[in-house]
């Protein structure tokens, strides 16, 4: 009986040891799962930037006039889904961005019922086609930069289309890679977005 229970202790022992190395170097490899959410390619000269929905404080579109602004883009179309109390969040969207300042010339709304990022991808890509779009910076919330821009990769494939893409992250109000942990909102949102990054990898 003893014998055997040295295979289990040996075990039990290098499974802590293992843990705690883990919890003392969390400041090295957290991180990475925050940064593995971003993809930043930085703005370049295009026809057009494509604001996505689901930013509730206004930072995409912020980013949006910015790029205007800085002559990135003469345009930002603005996507807005539904599920805002009856209204579509370009609804929402255009008054606030006026409201900081900036021309409504410089944005075309875009209302749509896409009730995900894949859908919202089809619609948004068929709508650059139909205006005759040849090139786009998307913006979005920077832990959502990663896996939209595989979705807009998987989509233009799937429509037959190759328009050159840039994707640019805009701030979050509550995500920072290098210290998601540190703050609840910020865990939220980590794990929702690695949740459904595996969901996309397994076809969910």
């Amino acid at each position: 009986m003893v014998r055997r229970r040295f295979p289990l202790l040996k075990f039990l022992v290098t499974a802590a040891i293992l843990l705690v190395v883990v919890i003392l170097l969390r400041n090295l490899w957290l991180p990475l799962l925050g940064y593995a959410l971003v993809h930043d390619d930085g703005p370049a000269k295009a026809d057009i930037a494509v604001v996505l929905g689901g930013d509730y404080y206004g930072r995409r579109i912020e980013k949006g006039a910015e790029l205007v602004r800085a002559g990135y883009v003469p345009a930002v179309l603005v996507s807005g889904p539904p599920g805002f109390y009856g209204l579509h969040e370009d609804d929402l969207a255009l008054p606030f961005i006026e409201r900081e300042g900036y021309p409504a010339a410089w944005f075309i709304p875009f209302r749509n019922d896409g009730l995900s990022t894949y859908e919202e991808a089809h619609l948004i890509l068929l709508e650059l086609r139909r205006r005759g779009v040849h090139s786009f910076l998307l913006i979005t919330s920077d832990y959502h930069t990663a896996r939209a821009r595989r979705i807009y990769v998987r989509v233009q494939r799937e429509l037959g289309t190759a328009l050159p893409m840039r994707v640019v992250a805009a701030p979050d109000e509550f995500f920072h890679a290098a210290s998601w942990w540190r703050n609840r909102e910020s865990q939220k949102t980590t794990f929702n977005e690695w949740v459904k990054t595996f969901a996309a990898v397994v076809g969910l």
